[in-house]
């Protein structure tokens, strides 16, 4: 996987995209996950935060602070959802790539916020804010040690194949975590505790096990579960974020209720369709009696991946043309 090396093409204008930049990145340093991820942000998203700002205020000019806060949250959690929900079936491998577009997503919505709040986005303060609103650090002294000692230590080394895939493994486990998606969510007052935050726990470790493996025959199964679980995770920063930069003017949190939207009741009913193929394909299989060397499996096997590869490819390929 030739994106897994360390770009020294900077300036070229074959320069990798933002999201294969920062996976190189973190692979070469993978125990620094968070701390590259704030200097990156800074450095390669923050020079555009003020010019989008400034449009976002041209196209609204009578849009108070509020108002103005409220659209780049919401078009950030759109945009999280939209770059990071497609992992499953025959695109696992690009499970990496999608957590990182996420997570650049996140970092340019806490960028912009505190544009709102009149601070230099391109400044190094802001990678000490990120990790503090990301939940690394308690405090923001903290995270400028960690980021000073993690530019003073780090250095371009050559990495062994299998070493590669090691830190890749690493690096996509840190990533979920810090996305929200594979601890399933921090726990609310009235979840309560012992037993039943234990089965709750239980639950959600189920159901991701669930999703994984019937995603791996129907992919986009996973659209409606990581829309769900980005959601959940993004208005958590959220909150922390106004809290953060707008702490006299921002809202309360308040207890959140299920909303259906457009987008996400699209995304149940492309799931729907993508589990029922699979399953009509099972019964054609068996009604047929097709067999590869007296036994069923070998088609069921075929046909299934061919299956998940084909309604996958048709998903991406759409998505991508509208984009």
């Amino acid at each position: 996987m030739s994106h897994l090396e360390i770009p020294n093409t900077a300036g070229s204008p074959k320069d990798p995209s933002p999201q294969r930049s920062l996976l190189a990145s973190v692979v070469a340093d993978p125990g620094h996950l968070p701390e590259v991820l704030a200097e990156f942000a800074v450095r390669r998203i923050g020079p555009a935060v003020p010019a989008t700002i400034a449009g976002l205020r041209q196209k609204h000019p009578d849009a108070s602070e509020a108002e103005l806060r409220d659209r780049v949250v919401a078009r950030g959690r759109r945009a999280v959802v939209s770059e990071g929900a497609f992992v499953g079936g025959p695109f696992l491998v690009l499970i990496p790539v999608a957590f990182c577009a996420a997570l650049l997503t996140q970092t340019r919505t806490v960028l912009e916020l505190a544009a709102l709040d009149g601070r230099d986005p391109t400044a190094s303060a802001r990678a000490g804010e990120l990790l503090v609103l990301q939940g690394v650090y308690e405090d923001t002294r903290q995270a400028q040690d960690a980021l000073v000692r993690t530019a003073g230590g780090r250095a371009a080394r050559a990495i062994a194949r299998w070493r590669r895939w090691v830190a890749l493994w690493d690096v996509t486990l840190r990533m979920a975590r810090l996305l929200g998606v594979l601890t399933p969510g921090e726990e609310s007052q009235d979840e309560g505790r012992g037993v039943r935050r234990a089965v709750v726990h239980a639950w959600r470790w189920l159901l991701l096990g669930v999703v994984f493996l019937v995603g791996m025959v129907a992919p986009l199964v996973w659209l409606p579960y990581m829309a769900v679980s980005y959601r959940r995770a993004d208005a958590r920063l959220a909150d922390r974020v106004l809290a953060y930069y707008f702490a006299e003017t921002a809202p309360a949190p308040h207890r959140r209720t299920f909303r259906a939207e457009p987008g996400a009741s699209a995304a149940a009913l492309r799931a729907l369709l993508s589990l029922l193929m699979p399953l009509v394909l099972i019964a054609m299989v068996f009604l047929t009696g097709l067999r590869i060397a007296d036994s069923r499996w070998p088609v069921l096997g075929i046909t299934l991946a061919a299956a998940s590869a084909a309604v996958g490819g048709l998903w991406y390929w759409s998505r991508h043309r509208r984009r």
